[in-house]
């Protein structure tokens, strides 16, 4: 997040590639992510909806040439609203997946019957989505419902039965204050 810093030369030891039936071009998350998310997608397809992983894993080196091209194209206050500074980008730990239903823009993803089924059910597979209206004060970023945060199955629950609002909020709570 934009408080957790991750080194320039962290790369996740265990990713793996998502199949292709569920991604577009070669995208990797660390394999519990991937299996997980293979498997909701599986589940979702066969109920009439398409997941697919558009972004997973960015190196330290993609993400900055991803945030400075935001930059420039949008100054750095409004670039930091939506783009993550290299290092502090959840995509490169490999929990990270942006998501389309390969039709509309990702940008448009919460105007598909897909956005509806993931907001209903990623959490069954251990996924939250990470930047909303209602986190926006807590997590600094926009709202993106196209971006989910691996976390595990049991924390997605516990997140999602709770009505917990970001997974700052969660950590805060329930990790942070138990060290």
């Amino acid at each position: 997040n934009k408080f957790l810093y991750l080194s320039p030369t962290f790369i996740p030891d265990n990713l793996e590639t998502i199949s292709s039936k569920y991604s577009s071009g070669t995208q990797k998350l660390v394999k519990d992510a991937k299996d997980s998310f293979e498997e909701m997608a599986k589940d979702a397809k066969s109920q009439g909806y398409t997941i697919r992983a558009i972004s997973a894993y960015r190196s330290y080196d993609r993400q900055t040439t991803i945030y400075n091209k935001y930059v420039k194209e949008n100054g750095l206050a409004d670039a930091n609203t939506f783009s993550a500074k290299p290092g502090f980008s959840e995509h490169q730990t490999g929990l990270a997946v942006d998501v389309d239903n390969n039709s509309l823009s990702f940008t448009k993803f919460k105007n598909t019957k897909e956005f509806t089924w993931m907001k209903e059910n990623s959490y069954k597979y251990g996924f939250i989505i990470r930047y909303t209206d209602e986190n926006n004060y807590i997590t600094g970023y926009v709202k993106e419902e196209w971006h989910y945060r691996y976390v595990g199955k049991d924390i997605a629950k516990f997140i999602y039965d709770n009505k917990i609002k970001s997974y700052e909020e969660y950590y805060v709570k329930h990790i942070e204050n138990k060290k």
